[in-house]
């Protein structure tokens, strides 16, 4: 079954964001980074999957790779893939440029997250 996704409009104010750079926006009340990576944008996680490391204290390395600023696991921007071998993975957020605006999606869950 397919993914389905709530989509939020991202205020293009808050969405200033240079090539490497982590920034952190608020969607529907949840905290997101968003980076760009040879001048595309990517939205993942706020926390590491390991220590829970703020991943915009980090910073992205020269492959696309967030780097979590506590171990230095290092994470795909594109996939959440962990690249350093350790096995864990960084969820990422689907990114779609409209044209009144640029949305983030968030996976829908069922009864508690369960279906």
């Amino acid at each position: 079954m397919a993914k389905q996704y709530s989509w939020y409009k991202i205020d293009a104010e808050n969405l200033v964001v240079d090539e490497q750079e982590i920034i952190v926006v608020e969607v529907n009340g949840k905290m997101i980074c968003c980076t760009r990576y040879q001048s595309q944008l990517y939205a993942f996680a706020y926390k590491c999957p390991h220590a829970s490391g703020i991943m915009a204290d980090g910073f992205i390395d020269n492959d696309g790779n967030a780097v979590c600023p506590i171990h230095r696991y290092r994470f795909n921007v594109k996939n959440g893939y962990n690249s350093s071998g350790e096995g864990f993975y960084l969820k990422t957020y689907p990114i779609e440029h409209r044209e009144d605006g640029v949305y983030i999606g968030i996976e829908k869950s069922g009864l508690f997250g369960w279906l």
